[in-house]
């Protein structure tokens, strides 16, 4: 039986943690590769750990050395500059993640959003580009809101928030629109792709099973933090004045008033095409104290 190998690019994200668990389970031998100082990271048997400052792809020439199978996990945008590396790997195979932002922000109000946007947009052209000249197979998935453990920068940030403050800022109604999916689902998406054959050239939306309101989405954070929600509606010129006080506050650098704008704009993605052929089966919105952050 041949040895199961795949490459893992952004290994010690939050999703390149779930899925490296997922991957030992089934007995896959796993290449990690990370910008991060790697001492700290988990070693087991089935682990490869390599740092992109101290690899040279270039002394990949043994065919025992070549990695046919690839995840990539890490921001998108990345992925281009490591186009060289993944050749020299002789990868045939590639599943990576994009972001529903592409559509979304693209017509964000702030200017840092519509660049992201742009950015996930650009790399994934890039991307495919790059695969079909190359013969690799390309599979794209957009998530939607990821949540989980605590560590997001989703409802970690809204949990933080009240946990600091004591209650929540709203715009208007905060009627949008919000299917919240958990990081678990994500990588058994990653993981479900790269089992399966023949689906290049795909893109996927995935979102979790559950649809509810902004608002009803942070009345489950204090539900989750057994605190009665209080939540403050402010107009739109007091949340601009608001953000701009945040960003000196390290956690609440990136807020801006796009995001509550957005609070009442439909975030919603048809993620049928996912379920019907990766048998994707996400969970509903259900927090748990493991998916807070940790009291400091």
């Amino acid at each position: 039986m041949n040895e199961q190998r795949v490459g893992l690019l952004g290994a010690t994200s939050l999703v390149g943690e779930c899925l490296i668990r997922k991957l030992i389970e089934n007995h896959w031998h796993i290449s990690a590769f990370s910008r991060q100082h790697i001492t700290t990271a988990a070693n087991h048997p089935q682990i490869t750990w390599q740092q992109f400052a101290t690899m040279d792809s270039a002394k990949v020439c043994n065919e025992s050395d070549k990695i046919r199978a690839w995840l990539c996990v890490a921001p998108i945008w990345v992925l281009p500059g490591h186009f060289d590396l993944l050749s020299a790997y002789g990868a045939q195979r590639i599943i990576v993640l994009s972001s529903t932002s592409r559509f979304t922000k693209n017509t964000s109000s702030d200017p840092g959003e519509r660049k992201i946007a742009q950015q996930l947009i650009k790399s994934e052209e890039l991307l495919q580009t790059w695969a079909a000249a190359h013969e690799v197979e390309c599979v794209i998935l957009r998530p939607t809101l990821i949540y989980g453990y605590g560590r997001d920068k989703n409802i970690a940030e809204i949990a933080q928030f009240i946990r600091r403050f004591g209650f929540f800022p709203l715009f208007g109604s905060a009627s949008g629109l919000r299917q919240p999916i958990h990081v678990e689902d994500v990588a058994a998406a990653c993981y479900a792709v790269l089992s399966r054959e023949n689906l290049s050239r795909r893109t996927y939306n995935l979102s979790g099973e559950e649809t509810l309101t902004y608002r009803a989405m942070v009345e489950r954070v204090f539900a989750a933090m057994h605190r009665t929600p209080r939540m403050l509606t402010v107009p739109l010129w007091l949340f601009r004045i608001a953000t701009w006080g945040l960003r000196w506050l390290p956690k609440y650098r990136n807020w801006t008033t796009a995001m509550a704008e957005r609070m009442n704009q439909d975030l919603k993605f048809d993620c049928s095409k996912a379920k019907r052929e990766l048998d994707f089966l996400p969970r509903s919105f259900k927090l748990t104290a493991q998916d807070l952050p940790d009291q400091h």
